[in-house]
């Protein structure tokens, strides 16, 4: 019961409008990234250590994540927010979110983390089908997600059914 009320709260922010009363955009990005989380599961999750959650490009995004999850459990492992200044940086992280100022960064970063267990999101056109696992996108007014199976795949994370059946497939 508890998984199926995560499940349409997440569905809730999955399919967010805009109007002027409700949360600025870097809170909802953050919620939905939290959230995503829940849903992916990486290799090496059981070990114990750091969970880092890397930000490129948006000031905002990063200072909600850092002062909502830094910190907290996740499984075995703690959130560790960091804000990257380089695409080399991404590697050391597990999820690696890239603001709509830095994609332009996006293909160095893609280097940098294939063949890893990264997951990278994304908030601009067309970067879903380049290759990021989970890209934001608007459509009719209302945040939405995509997600390239391929890229996910590739990172070798699995998916849980609750979180694809919610997003644009790639």
């Amino acid at each position: 019961m508890k998984k199926l009320i995560s499940a349409l709260i997440f569905l809730g922010f999955a399919q967010v409008g805009f109007t002027q009363t409700e949360k600025p955009m870097h809170e909802i990005h953050s919620q939905m990234i939290y959230n995503f989380l829940k849903y992916i599961q990486w290799p090496n999750e059981a070990d114990g250590g750091e969970f880092v959650v890397g930000v490129i490009g948006e000031d905002d995004v990063f200072n909600t994540l850092k002062s909502y999850y830094d910190g907290k459990p996740k499984g075995a492992k703690k959130y560790s927010i960091k804000k990257l200044a380089s695409a080399d940086e991404a590697a050391t992280c597990a999820v690696v979110y890239i603001g709509k100022g830095k994609s332009g960064q996006f293909d160095a970063i893609k280097n940098a983390v294939t063949g890893k267990p990264i997951l990278t999101i994304t908030d601009s056109s067309n970067l879903g089908k380049k290759g990021s696992c989970i890209n934001f996108k608007v459509i009719d007014g209302k945040l939405k997600f995509e997600m390239n199976q391929a890229s996910v795949t590739a990172s070798t994370l699995k998916v849980a059914s609750q979180l694809s059946s919610m997003a644009i497939l790639l």
